[in-house]
């Protein structure tokens, strides 16, 4: 049986994964590469693959005949089950529960950023600037969060310790502690004309495409706020870049790109109401840790032919 993993992290990240698989499963041929381009040597004999959707491209899965299971490291899995390159009978697990408190924590660190106008505040200090300036408040705001899932309902009631009005936006109606009222996707122009902050959520799907574009931004207050922990293609880009430089919205804090690394000439680099972070909205320090028990468990009840009760099986 023959393993890769395939991660785009830091070298001793990667490693947490690649020597703990190997010590649990000495039976097991483990392979590590940190880069799509190079699965090469160990694509075609792989029965097994751990990523992430967005360390994923086309050539992998053309080349990964032999794939009978692919584990997403992330809750989505766009990148891994939306490919047309996808065999119909590999099995697509992914991680389920394990983002609340990092997501949430990653949506109010940026709230608070933008409310603060931190990035004036750093890019002063790197000019030794002394410069005062009112900070604005969460308490009183109203954030809306596109995507009631279980992030939104870690993240709801921190929101609402600060003091904020809570608002769902969502594809299926639900009751959910935290939240002070919920509307369905279907009225999203309408929901956004009353928020201060946006908040997206949502996973990538079709029917999420580009779905905040420019009726939508347009809908929204010249003073609110969009922070997007999504996936970038939730966001028609040029929509939203024209947005910002018509100062039709006060600002951004990005964490997800339609292309990924941004381009090192993208215009959103130098916009000074946009706040960015190279996905990390999910990445934090325990995450292997809490990933592993997920992916040897699986790895077990796959070894033993158990495929029907693998954890988190995601149809496609």
């Amino acid at each position: 049986m023959n393993l890769l993993l395939l991660l785009a992290f830091p070298e001793k990240i990667r490693l947490q994964y690649y020597d703990r698989l190997r010590a649990q499963f000495p039976d097991i041929k483990v392979d590590l590469v940190d880069h799509h381009s190079k699965v090469d040597p160990y694509i075609s004999e792989a029965d097994i693959l751990i990523t992430f959707g967005a360390h994923m491209s086309d050539a992998v899965l053309e080349k990964g005949g032999r794939l009978k299971w692919i584990q997403a490291l992330g809750t989505g899995v766009d990148g891994i089950a939306d490919r047309p390159t996808l065999n119909k009978a590999t099995i697509v697990t992914n991680m389920h529960g394990l983002h609340g408190d990092s997501m949430s924590e990653a949506a109010m660190l940026l709230m608070l950023a933008l409310a603060r106008q931190l990035p004036r505040a750093v890019r002063n200090q790197s000019r030794h600037a002394w410069e005062r300036f009112p900070a604005g408040l969460l308490k009183g705001k109203t954030v809306g969060i596109f995507g009631v899932g279980a992030i939104a309902k870690d993240l709801a009631p921190r929101c609402k310790a600060f003091g904020m009005t809570v608002v769902g936006i969502t594809s299926a109606r639900r009751d959910v502690p935290g939240f002070d009222r919920m509307l369905s996707r279907e009225r999203l122009i309408q929901a956004v004309r009353d928020l201060d902050y946006l908040i997206l959520l949502t996973p990538y799907t079709k029917e999420t495409h580009g779905i905040v574009n420019a009726a939508v931004l347009a809908a929204m207050k010249p003073s609110s706020f969009l922070i997007n922990l999504a996936r970038g293609g939730v966001v028609n880009e040029p929509a939203l870049l024209e947005a910002l430089r018509e100062n039709r919205i006060a600002g951004a804090a990005l964490d997800v790109f339609t292309a990924e690394p941004l381009p090192a000439d993208h215009p959103l680099w130098d916009m000074p109401t946009v706040l960015l972070t190279p996905h990390l909205g999910g990445f934090h320090d325990e995450y292997a840790s809490q990933a592993l028990p997920v992916i040897e468990e699986n790895l077990r009840r796959f070894l033993a032919g158990d495929s029907a009760n693998m954890l988190n099986v995601v149809p496609h």
